[in-house]
């Protein structure tokens, strides 16, 4: 049976002493029973970046699903102006705003994390802090450390976005595709981020985890989701051939039968 995608909508989220309007969308949400598993995109990402992955994976699965954009992504409320993101802007997202978010939706569950890049490495720092409210992860091409071909990658990226049409591309995901490149831009190119590690506070989550990165990975080594199972006993790896910094756009049919069945497996 197909997974409906209902159209997106907005929740108003109180956040260190403001409101934020966060745009949602829920997949198949008349499977009540059925595994729910909610989506944390890249850092550049929103709910219309992910396209049709998050239905394909639900229906595969036969799953409910949860797909949002952080604030300052696709619709949602963009960053104030003058706003800069600090060394903690991840830990922000993962203790205090989807906390939060999924009140608002009345998400008493524990869900499915599946999280791409910055929002694989949001899933862990919130999967560390709340285990109660964790299910399970999965994690594609995640961050737990900062590595030069990151940063190399990050100022590329920072090239590309003053003199090609990237910004322009953009624009087509988020309202304000300034807002979403430069908060994520600076904070990665800041040098204070070159400290930034998460490995100890990782060591925390008892939740199973599958962990996925494309060999070809532009932003990250295998050091990233191996280093993840060094610190999470019974972490499953799957290392992609073929396969760049998105895996479930370069190799959809492979993360799509590894999430299944790890998701399926694990819930036996």
């Amino acid at each position: 049976m197909t997974a409906v995608v209902d159209a997106p909508r907005k929740a108003s989220v109180a956040w260190r002493q403001r409101t934020v309007e966060m745009e949602y969308a829920w997949i198949a949400p008349e499977r009540k029973a059925a595994p729910l598993v909610v989506f944390l995109h890249e850092g550049l990402g929103s709910v219309a970046m992910w396209k049709d992955f998050p239905q394909r994976l639900c229906e595969t699965g036969g799953f409910r699903g949860l797909v949002f954009s952080r604030p300052a992504y696709g619709r949602s409320t963009p960053r104030a102006e003058g706003e800069v993101w600090g060394v903690d802007f991840m830990h922000q997202q993962a203790h205090e705003v989807i906390p939060a978010f999924l009140d608002v939706l009345g998400v008493r569950e524990a869900p499915w994390l599946f999280g791409h890049s910055d929002g694989a490495s949001i899933a862990l720092l919130f999967a560390a802090r709340c285990p109660e409210r964790t299910r399970g992860l999965v994690l594609l091409a995640p961050h737990i450390f900062v590595e030069g071909v990151t940063v190399e990658n990050i100022e590329r990226a920072k090239h590309a976005y003053l003199h090609t049409d990237l910004a322009q591309k953009l624009g087509r995901y988020h309202d304000d595709p300034n807002s979403a490149f430069w908060g994520w831009n600076r904070i990665w190119l800041d040098p204070a981020f070159r400290a930034w590690n998460i490995e100890a506070e990782i060591a925390a989550i008892r939740a199973p985890v599958l962990a996925i990165q494309g060999l070809d990975d532009e932003y990250g080594t295998l050091a990233q989701i191996r280093g993840i199972a060094q610190q999470v006993p019974g972490t499953r790896l799957l290392e992609l051939p073929g396969c760049a910094h998105s895996p479930h756009r370069d190799q959809p049919e492979a993360v799509i039968a590894a999430t299944v069945a790890f998701i399926v497996g694990s819930d036996l």
